[in-house]
């Protein structure tokens, strides 16, 4: 069969939740058909590297199976029987229920629901403009950086760092908490580089030995939810062995005498206990980052997914801080530069409409919520209609037998705007198919970068499908909404959203694709000190202003929180009866729920499994391929067993969000996950979860 030869290749920026938001080219073949997807050559984070999962992004938009037309429910909810019905009716149904609901209920009996299923802005966030202009509940946004942001704003004063790309100028390159290969390819990209251009050391630092741990020169595998423990201990060599930067930290540090001696037991023999590593591995990571003055720590979300990743985040990034490491190129720590793009999004989000104080509502709380609990309805009324965009709550958020017990309800009107019959577009009584990002015009922000890039429309869509934004406004104006921005097109809202915040005119930013927010280097490495007010890096973190800061609210007494960098013993015990700690890793293939329609991410990731230590199988009994359950009180999944070395005893790896279908009891691996927010501001501790597991009987 001849291969399609593409007619030009465009420039577009991929959509999906990662830090690296890729700059990509795009063959076009005519104006609906793409060919191949290739990161761009010429962005330099990008450099040419993207994800198998991307690089196969043909099967997304063209599969067979994409939503191309309004539906409305005929069977009972979650069958997934539905009839077609014209946009018309279905815009028409959504107002008349919404505005009944208003007049019966209040209008915070409606919540706007949606995340990060495309990190487009406009198509992400102009949901905001109906519920600020409507007054409906809003959205408390906890479920991916609810425990990781705090705990890095919490030392540096702002959410920002060291150009990712001077880990190739590295010396020493730290990947904390997060399996880069699968989760963000191009760390690896720059790691390697110092590695081969500078014989630079990599260490990795994770749970289980990932595919990102098979290329480190150093590997150190620890108990989840010890992160804490190991970076005090590290701290604790540091001044033992004289290889602290006493001058640094007296300059920009608030290092003092009570800091040093909370540290005096934290020993490497006190950190072996908790975390499982020996003294030799904690010593010797210590002494190669107290010695490498160029040591960039890349400081990933996995780790934090804990009930304890806010303090284990901010005990982690202290250790630069001690070494030193910020004053040198090729040093000190990055996570996200999500608080460095100075935007201006009140054209997207309405922010001047809002309509009174409505309550916040934890996104990660949605089943507690849709079931009626009192304190996750912030002892307010039952939310009675929801629609969600970009997000498949269904499968992703935790505690699902909750979630789905929500959603069953009849009295909730459910409006599902997706590009596939999801888990919960299953539940939803109206259904409306939505673009990709191929089809509408967006600009994206890098948080694992310094770029914001522009996506332009490339193709036409297909079928019925519309855009987010021309849903949103379609219903406000049936609403009686009447603000202008509800009559604005896409590329005209990201024009005016450059416009409000000082970036160069579109037009401009059109002919290479991105504005370059790279702060000064001098700026990136808080070379005249760090973000807040005495300018002072934290190892005493003051967690009141990091909520103030963010507009962050508690969930826990503030008295509770460690006064210095800590391990902060939180984390869901183990005990005779759930004897496992579970975490639930990214996969290679999928991202979140996304691209596990895909044939190419099905083939590759397979059935859904358990990793399990081969001491542990052979005590229960489970051999290689056995069909496994794992509980505990929130649920049972079933899965197949992998044995595997290279994870710690008493420890579950279940990798990827494979379609609750796809289990043979139809339950997904957030049946297993905890819903309740984790301290200090809420947040999901999907890797944070005590199970049991055994044999299933069935055949």
């Amino acid at each position: 069969m001849n291969q399609s030869v593409a007619i030009r290749t465009a420039r577009s920026v991929c959509p999906h939740d990662c830090p690296s938001v890729c700059a990509l080219d795009v063959d076009i073949i005519d104006e609906r058909t793409i060919g191949r997807v290739r990161g761009a050559k010429d962005d330099p984070y990008t450099a040419g590297v993207i994800c198998e999962k991307v690089a196969r992004y043909a099967e997304r938009v063209h599969h067979p199976e994409r939503l191309m037309y309004p539906m409305r429910r005929t069977g009972p909810k979650g069958s997934g029987q539905f009839t077609r019905i014209t946009w018309d009716e279905a815009l028409d149904e959504i107002a008349a229920r919404f505005s009944q609901i208003e007049a019966d209920h209040g209008a915070e009996a409606i919540w706007p629901y949606y995340y990060a299923g495309t990190m487009g802005h406009v198509h992400r966030d102009g949901i905001e403009r109906l519920r600020a202009a409507k007054g409906y509940s809003r959205q408390y946004d906890t479920i991916c950086t609810g425990t990781s942001w705090p705990g890095y704003i919490a030392g540096t004063g702002m959410l920002g760092g060291v150009n990712p790309e001077q880990m190739a100028e590295s010396d020493c390159v730290v990947i904390w908490g997060t399996n880069a290969v699968h989760t963000q390819v191009n760390v690896m990209t720059h790691a390697m580089r110092a590695k081969k251009e500078r014989k630079a050391k990599v260490v990795v630092i994770d749970i289980y030995e990932t595919a990102t741990m098979a290329q480190a020169d150093m590997g150190l595998v620890l108990r989840p939810g010890t992160d804490g423990a190991l970076a005090v201990a590290v701290m604790h060599v540091l001044l033992r062995d004289n290889l602290a930067d006493r001058a640094y930290m007296a300059k920009y540090t608030d290092f003092g005498p009570d800091f040093e001696a909370h540290l005096a037991d934290k020993t490497p023999e006190w950190a072996a206990a908790i975390t499982g590593l020996t003294v030799a591995e904690i010593t010797d990571f210590a002494h190669l980052v107290g010695t490498t003055p160029r040591s960039y720590f890349r400081l990933g979300y996995g780790f934090t997914r804990q009930r304890n990743g806010a303090t284990a985040m901010h005990a982690a990034l202290c250790i630069p801080a001690m070494t030193g490491a910020w004053q040198h190129r090729g040093g000190g720590a990055f996570h996200s530069n999500s608080g460095t793009f100075r935007l201006d999004k009140s054209a997207i989000t309405g922010d001047s409409m809002q309509k009174g104080d409505p309550r916040w509502l934890d996104m990660s709380e949605i089943g507690a919520i849709l079931t009626g609990d009192a304190k996750a309805l912030k002892h307010g009324g039952p939310v009675k209609a929801i629609i969600v965009q970009n997000t498949n709550p269904a499968s992703v958020a935790p505690d699902q037998t909750l979630t789905h017990k929500g959603f069953s309800r009849d009295d909730l009107f459910l409006v599902v705007h997706e590009q596939f019959m999801t888990e919960t577009a299953e539940f939803a009584d109206i259904v409306l198919p939505a673009t990709m990002f191929l089809e509408h015009n967006d600009y994206y922000t890098r948080g694992g970068h310094t770029r914001v890039l522009y996506g332009p429309a490339l193709i036409q869509r297909p079928g019925e499908t519309r855009s987010n934004h021309e849903v949103i406004n379609a219903l406000a104006l049936r609403l009686g909404l009447d603000d202008d921005s509800f009559r604005t097109v896409d590329k005209d809202v990201v024009a005016e959203t450059f416009r409000r915040s000082n970036y160069p005119a579109l037009d401009e930013v059109e002919k290479t694709g991105f504005v370059d927010r790279e702060r000064p280097d001098a700026d990136a490495r808080f070379a005249d000190g760090f973000a807040w007010p005495d300018k002072r890096f934290r190892f005493a973190p003051n967690w009141q202003a990091v909520a103030d800061k963010k507009g962050y609210l508690w969930v826990c007494d503030p008295a509770d929180m460690p006064r210095f960098a800590d391990h902060w013993a939180i984390t869901e015990a183990t005990n005779a009866e759930h004897p496992f700690r579970l975490a639930t890793s990214p996969a290679r293939g999928f991202l979140n729920s996304s691209f596990n329609e895909t044939p190419g991410s099905q083939k590759r990731e397979g059935v859904p499994s358990v990793f399990i230590h081969p001491e542990d199988a052979a005590g229960l009994g489970i051999v290689e391929g056995d069909f496994v359950t794992v509980g505990n009180r929130r649920g049972l999944v079933d899965l197949t067993a992998r044995i595997r070395t290279g994870l710690p005893t008493g420890v579950l790896i279940a990798e990827g969000l494979h379609k609750n279908k796809s289990h043979r009891g139809g339950k997904g691996i957030n049946t297993l996950t905890n819903s309740t927010p984790a301290p200090p501001f809420g947040g999901a501790s999907f890797h944070d979860a005590s199970v049991w597991i055994k044999r299933s009987d069935q055949p």
